[in-house]
C-alpha cells in the first residue's frame, strides 16, 4: 500500500517510536518498544489536531523520491550527503486522493485484512494517473495496552493518523476527521477526500475511473440516499467523497461546533451541513456500485466501486474470492 503524504505542522526525521501525541504508555512498555531495531519512521505532529504517522525511511515522502543520508566512510572526510532517488521528476498524477478509513483500536486483525485487501489491488490505470493514499484513522489511544501496540502498528506501518478527540463512532470523529485533514495535509494537499469505514471494500482503479471525469470542486459523492424529493440530500456511512475545497470548509465552519452539531449518525450530518451551507453541489449518486453485502454473499456486482458491511471474516473471504484476490494462490505447496 503506497504511503506518501497545519496550522503548525513540522516533519522530524528519528528513529524514535510515534508516540508524544499518541500517549500515554507506561514506561514499562515504552522502553520495550524502544528497544526495537529502528525502523527509520517519521511523524508529523500538529497543534491541537492529533497526528500523523508516516512511512519509514525509503518510502515515498511525496516530493518524488526517498531521502537517505551517505557517508564517504574516510574518518578524516566524512560527509553528509542526501541523496534522492527518483533523479527526473515524476509526472503529476490526474488527481491525488485521501483515503481515510475510520477503525478502532481494538479491531487490529481487520486493519491487517484492510491493509491487504488494498495492497494486492492492481494500481490505477494508466500508470501515475492517481496518487491515492490509505490511512487508518482514530481518536486519541487512551488505553495503555492499546497505546503500546497501535505505536508498534504505527512504526511499522506508517499509515496512522490519530486524532484529537474521544474514540467513538457517531459523537464528532467524522468531523474531527474532515476538519483536521486541511491542516494536517495544507503542504501536500489533495484533489478529494474519503471517508470509509474498515468493513468496507474499496476498488480503487474503479473509483478513481469514476473521478477522472469529475470537477475538482465543490464535490460530494457516494452512495446517496433519497429523501422525498430530493434525491441525494446525504451519503451513506460506507464511505462518501468530498473534494478538497469541501473539507476545508468543514474545517472553518464554527457553525457546526456553535450548534453542537457534530453528534448524531455522522453521514446524515455531513449531508445536513453542505445542504445548510450550500457546498457539494456536483453530487454523484454511485449506486448500485456502491452497497451492503446482504445476508447470503451472493449480490456482488463486477463493476463494483465499494461493497460494505464485511463484519467478519467469512465475508472478506467471500469478497477476496469473488474478486479473484486470492487467484494463483496454492497453499498446499510449500516453497
Amino acid at each position: 500500500m503506497k504511503t506518501t503524504s497545519s496550522h503548525g505542522l513540522h516533519h522530524l526525521h528519528t528513529a524514535s517510536l510515534c508516540t508524544p501525541y499518541l500517549l500515554l504508555v507506561p514506561l514499562g512498555l515504552l522502553a520495550l518498544l524502544l528497544a526495537l531495531p529502528s525502523l527509520g519512521s517519521s511523524h508529523a505532529r500538529s497543534q491541537g489536531l492529533g497526528v500523523l504517522c508516516r512511512g519509514a525511511a525509503g518510502t515515498d515522502d511525496g516530493a518524488g523520491g526517498y531521502y537517505s543520508v551517505a557517508s564517504t566512510g574516510a574518518d578524516d572526510e566524512k560527509k553528509a550527503s542526501v541523496a534522492v532517488a527518483d533523479a527526473e521528476t515524476p509526472p503529476q498524477p490526474e488527481l491525488s486522493l485521501l483515503v481515510g478509513v475510520l477503525t478502532m483500536p481494538s479491531r487490529r486483525e481487520r486493519r491487517d485484512i484492510v491493509r491487504m485487501a488494498y495492497a494486492l489491488q492492481p494500481p490505477p490505470a494508466p500508470a501515475g494517473v492517481a496518487r491515492v493514499d490509505v490511512r487508518f484513522v482514530f481518536c486519541n489511544v487512551t488505553d495503555p495496552v492499546d497505546a503500546a501496540l497501535v505505536a508498534v502498528e504505527a512504526r511499522r506501518h506508517g499509515d496512522i493518523v490519530v486524532l484529537d478527540c474521544a474514540e467513538n463512532m457517531n459523537d464528532g470523529k467524522t468531523h474531527a476527521y474532515l476538519s483536521s485533514v486541511p491542516r494536517l495535509f495544507a503542504s501536500a494537499p489533495y484533489d478529494y477526500v474519503m471517508k470509509t469505514d474498515d468493513d468496507t471494500y474499496l476498488r480503487v482503479a474503479a473509483l478513481v475511473e469514476e473521478l477522472r471525469g469529475k470537477p475538482r470542486h465543490d464535490v460530494y459523492l457516494g452512495y446517496g440516499f433519497p429523501v422525498g424529493d430530493d434525491p441525494m440530500p446525504f451519503m451513506h456511512g460506507m464511505g462518501y467523497v468530498v473534494s478538497w475545497d469541501v473539507a476545508r470548509w468543514v474545517s472553518t465552519n464554527q457553525d457546526i461546533l456553535r450548534h453542537n452539531d457534530t453528534h448524531g449518525p455522522e453521514d446524515l450530518l455531513v449531508g445536513k451541513w453542505l445542504n445548510i451551507g450550500g457546498r457539494g453541489k456536483n453530487r454523484y449518486d454511485l449506486k448500485p456500485r456502491m452497497y451492503d453485502l446482504n445476508w447470503f454473499m451472493d449480490n456482488f456486482r463486477p463493476d463494483t466501486i465499494a461493497v460494505h458491511m464485511l463484519k467478519d471474516n467469512r465475508r472478506w473471504a467471500a469478497t477476496f474470492r469473488y474478486f479473484n484476490v486470492t487467484t494463483g494462490i496454492n497453499l498446499s505447496h510449500l516453497p
